[in-house]
Order: structure tokens, then C-alpha cells, then sequence
């Protein structure tokens, strides 16, 4: 392989004359399948929540990258999978609403775990949603399988659905990456871009915050705490001596959650305001003072509110059989 592990550089080497190209660019796959960690390579920063946990992503997060004259947007979609609360349905429905939207989309599976049954049902609801966009296949984690398993697994893929490319990658460690992007770069319709060339995300800082602390929390609480909480910022405040006071809320389901996120002494949300800080400082570029209070809404889960505020429609988690 001639990819190298580094970073992509934010900006591809810019064509000397030529039209520009814009597009948006749809990331879609099972929970886990690295999305999220794709997304933040492309774009050379994080923009999406990353951990190892599944189902961290909630909202369509758009990723905006340069490659030449061509600004590629992409579309972080949650992972599909089958919906079993409203948030659930509320995700899975937006990430076909993201999909749909796209003028290309890229469906990543993991090479060690293969087309699994997952895999196979969003191959069967591509056919469903009567998809007509260029569909490519990236085969990801691509260092944890031998060649001639991931020959087979492009074989077998393929022949499920008449995918426009495959690539090999590794979204973690850049291999096969600017393959992609270059593919990318020639594949996408002749637009003026759609954001300034050196804006990366088109989601409000705000949420942007909101999601740096929840990803703490999902690192932080592992098991202990799966997915009843959410992360508002309630309060921004940029001071003039240059740096940020952000106050967030965290909601919980029950009193018992409470506990966990606060820890012994608040020795837990001590740590998770200490990392989420740092980050957010060096995503900003300033100093940021981050508050943190922890407050229970037992049915936080389905009140409207708490889903505009995840970039969710509320109506999308209504019960309509399967998505």
C-alpha cells in the first residue's frame, strides 16, 4: 500500500484552473463500523464522537473537506441497526434521511467481522429505499484480516449489490484513505462549495461542545451507564479576555444515574469536565471554563426538546413498524 498512517492534510494541493465540485457525501454502516473515526480523518480534526461504544452517534453530523477544487461534505450518519425505543427509530431514521439526501453514499463494513447480518439488511434496505446514488463499498479495519480474506469479502459484497468502487482502508490508521478521497474528488458534480474553505463542520459549536462531554461520559461510565443521558449547553459566554465559559446540563433517566455520573466524592465528573475542558480548549484554540451539573428527567427520552437539541426529529421516533 503507498497510503501512509499520517493525517490527511485538511486541504488537498489546489488545481491550477478547472471547475469546482461540491457534494454531499453519506457515511453509512452498522453501529461500530467507523464511521465516525473515517469522518475525522478526512476532515483532519474531530468532528464526531468516537469511542468504542456503539450507537454514539445520534445526529447527521456534516464533516466539510477540501480535496483540489472539490469541497466533499460529509454526512456522519448514525449506525443503522433495528430500532427498538424512539430514540432508536429517531437515529435510524435519520440516517436514511441522511443517505437520501446524498449524492453519494459509502457503506462500511468491518473486514474482521465480514458481511454479517447487519450488513445484509442495510444492503437489502438500499434495494428498498429504491437508492439511485452511486453506492462505494469501504471494507475498513482492513489490518486485522489476511488479503485473501478481504478478496473474498469484496467478492461477496459485490455481488450483493453493484457497488460503484471498493476500497480497502483503515479509517484508524490512514490506510487506503486518499484513495477514497481522490475517488471522491472526481466522482462529485460540478457545484459552487457550499461552505467557506476553511470551515470543517456546519454543526453550531454548541452541540459540538455538547457532544466533546457526552463522549467523555460513553468513555468514562462503559457499561455502567449505556445510553440514558444526554448533553445540553445551556450557557455560552465568551469573555474579553479571550477565553469561554460554557455551562452544560447532563440529563439522566433516574436518581441511581445520578451517582454514577457524579462518582465517589465527584471524583468521576471532576475527570469527565477535565478531559471534556482540555478538549474543547484545543478545539477552540482558547481557554475554555467548563460547568457541569447532573440533573434527572426520568422521561427525558421522549420529550421533543431534548430531540431538537440532538439534531433528531421527535416525530421520527413514532412507532411505524420497521424502519
Amino acid at each position: 500500500m503507498t497510503d501512509t498512517p499520517e493525517a490527511l492534510p485538511p486541504e488537498g494541493e489546489p488545481a491550477a484552473t478547472g471547475p469546482t465540485r461540491a457534494g454531499f457525501v453519506a457515511l453509512i454502516g452498522e453501529p461500530n463500523a467507523g464511521k465516525s473515526t473515517l469522518l475525522n480523518r478526512m476532515v483532519g480534526a474531530k468532528v464526531s464522537i468516537v469511542t468504542h461504544k456503539v450507537q454514539t452517534t445520534r445526529a447527521r453530523i456534516r464533516g466539510v473537506a477540501m480535496a483540489g477544487q472539490t469541497q466533499i461534505v460529509f454526512v456522519d450518519t448514525p449506525g443503522i441497526f433495528r430500532p427498538r425505543r424512539r430514540l432508536d427509530r429517531a437515529m435510524v431514521t435519520a440516517a436514511w434521511g441522511g443517505a437520501a439526501d446524498a449524492d453519494i453514499i459509502i457503506l462500511l463494513i468491518e473486514a474482521h467481522r465480514g458481511l454479517t447480518e447487519g450488513a445484509k439488511a442495510i444492503i437489502a434496505s438500499l434495494k428498498e429505499h429504491g437508492v439511485r446514488q452511486p453506492v462505494a463499498l469501504a471494507i475498513n479495519k482492513i489490518d486485522k484480516v489476511k488479503a485473501e480474506t478481504l478478496l473474498a469479502l469484496a467478492e461477496e459484497a459485490n455481488a450483493a449489490w453493484p457497488f460503484a468502487e471498493t476500497f480497502m482502508i483503515s479509517a484508524e490508521k490512514g490506510y487506503g484513505v486518499e484513495g477514497l478521497r481522490n475517488w471522491l474528488q472526481g466522482v462529485l458534480p460540478e457545484n459552487p462549495w457550499y461552505y467557506p474553505e476553511d470551515q470543517i463542520a456546519d454543526l453550531p459549536m454548541r452541540q459540538i461542545a455538547a457532544e466533546i462531554t457526552r463522549e467523555k461520559l460513553t468513555l468514562r461510565l462503559h457499561e455502567e451507564l449505556p445510553y440514558q443521558l444526554t448533553v445540553e449547553t445551556e450557557k455560552w459566554e465568551d469573555r474579553k479576555d479571550g477565553s469561554t465559559r460554557i455551562d452544560q446540563v447532563i440529563y439522566v433517566s433516574r436518581e441511581g444515574h445520578k451517582g454514577i455520573v457524579l462518582g465517589k466524592g465527584g471524583e468521576t465528573i471532576k475527570a469527565i469536565s477535565t478531559a471534556a475542558r482540555a478538549e474543547m480548549s484545543e478545539f477552540l484554540g482558547r481557554t475554555v471554563h467548563l460547568f457541569l451539573v447532573v440533573k434527572v428527567r426520568p422521561n427525558w427520552l421522549d420529550e421533543a426538546e431534548r430531540y431538537s437539541e440532538m439534531g433528531l426529529d421527535f416525530k421520527d421516533g413514532e412507532s411505524r413498524g420497521n424502519a
